[in-house]
């Protein structure tokens, strides 16, 4: 069947066979919006993740996700009980045509069902099987389950994350989920580069707490060349002033003169020109730095944060807002890029905005091609026009549970 996005795309030559759950779900997105073509496999009645709000307009429906619309466009859905004979049957027929399989499955799942990757490779010698796990496919970890929260914490970026005197905390968003994907979705590619100069598949094991370990950068380092375990350091690691309406991003330590000078010239300075303040040790001093706290505090929180980051600037010192999603939505350069993009809804009568291209493609662009499907949208076209089923083939399935 031939893939109904453009060719004019990276990936459009390619079909990815998608059994991702949370934490391989952007992995498939990228390839999905480059162009492949994905088709997402779905449990009859429909992926658990559309059960993940929040939901269009707060009506809680497998159809109205927000989550399942953002990491599935481009994506097609059939449906598909793997937990069936006739179901592993019929994925195999479907590995045949393809050239990539991503899944989440706990290591050993997809083997017991005969869909491991040493029978698929002898269905299809040039497949790409992506495995992304909490732990990965080996070691005294690998069976056990993790959620983001955990890939975070396992993985050692928790523990630098918050204030000095807390608990870690939590960043936002599913970040370790995410790292596993992009590390997941480079692989992949990596492994297309591979095959397109040698023919081969290859099996690909990814371990999410690998991903986030990765992502510690100098942290690890510190440790591995002075012994040095970096703690969460609150406000001194990320300076956040609270304002009139927010937050804001400043770190005057470096130009201090300047941003006390700053303060005096609107009266709101209190005694930080003083010479004591002039040499700062913040770490021996912690009473120098409550006062210091106190003093800027009641400066930032007069003013709103545009002002204070655009008088900053001015002077330059490192001021830049915490942007909430209106300001996102309404930043200039944003704007300016047409990084969001419109996508139509025609079963909700609706057209949604969606965060657009990550980078830009001079030649084969990333795109949305469509909105995320509905629960089996693709099933006609994939398993009548494609596999040759009839629809009362298709009833009968549906009847025994097996789509």
């Amino acid at each position: 069947m031939e893939n109904s996005i453009s060719n004019n795309t990276a990936l459009g030559d390619l079909r990815v066979l998608d059994l991702t759950g949370p934490i391989g779900l952007y992995c498939t997105k990228q390839l999905a919006d480059l162009g492949a073509e994905v088709i997402k496999i779905e449990q009859p009645g429909g992926d658990p993740v559309r059960r993940i709000g929040p939901f269009y307009h707060d009506e809680i429906d497998p159809e109205k996700s927000l989550y399942w619309f953002h990491f599935n466009t481009s994506k097609k859905s059939i449906t598909l009980n793997l937990q069936s004979i006739e179901g592993v049957e019929i994925m195999k027929r479907l590995v045949k045509t393809a050239d990539v399989l991503v899944e989440t499955y706990q290591p050993g799942y997809l083997d017991s069902m005969g869909l491991g990757y040493s029978i698929l490779k002898e269905i299809n010698p040039g497949l790409i099987m992506t495995s992304i796990t909490p732990f990965g496919q080996t070691g005294p970890y690998k069976d056990f389950k993790a959620s983001d929260l955990i890939g975070l914490a396992m993985g050692g970026f928790l523990f630098i994350c918050g204030w000095e005197d807390e608990p870690p905390t939590r960043v936002g968003g599913s970040q370790a989920y995410n790292m596993a994907s992009i590390n997941a979705c480079i692989a992949t590619l990596t492994a297309l580069y591979y095959r397109d100069m040698t023919g081969e598949g290859q099996y690909i094991d990814v371990s999410m707490q690998q991903c986030v370990a990765h992502a510690l950068q100098w942290v690890t380092q510190m440790y591995d060349l002075q012994g040095r375990i970096m703690a969460r350091s609150g406000r001194l690691g990320v300076p956040l002033q609270e304002c009139k309406d927010g937050w804001a991003n400043m770190i005057a330590l470096f130009d201090w003169d300047i941003f006390v000078e700053w303060l005096d010239s609107v009266g709101e300075a209190s005694d930080l020109s003083d010479a004591k303040y002039k040499q700062m040790d913040y770490q021996i001093r912690p009473e120098v730095r409550q006062h210091i706290t106190e003093v800027t505090d009641a400066f930032t929180k007069a003013h709103d944060k545009r002002w204070l980051c655009e008088e900053g600037q001015k002077r330059h010192i490192i001021a830049i807002p915490c942007n909430n999603a209106r300001d996102v939505v309404e930043n200039p350069q944003l704007v300016e890029r047409s990084f969001f993009v419109n996508v139509e809804h025609p079963e909700l009568q609706d057209t949604l905005m969606y965060p657009g291209a990550p980078y830009r493609l001079g030649e084969t662009p990333w795109r949305i091609a469509r909105r995320a499907p509905l629960i089996g949208e693709h099933n006609t076209d994939i398993y009548i026009e494609e596999l040759g089923f009839t629809s009362d083939d298709l009833e009968v399935f549906k009847e025994r549970g097996i789509i």
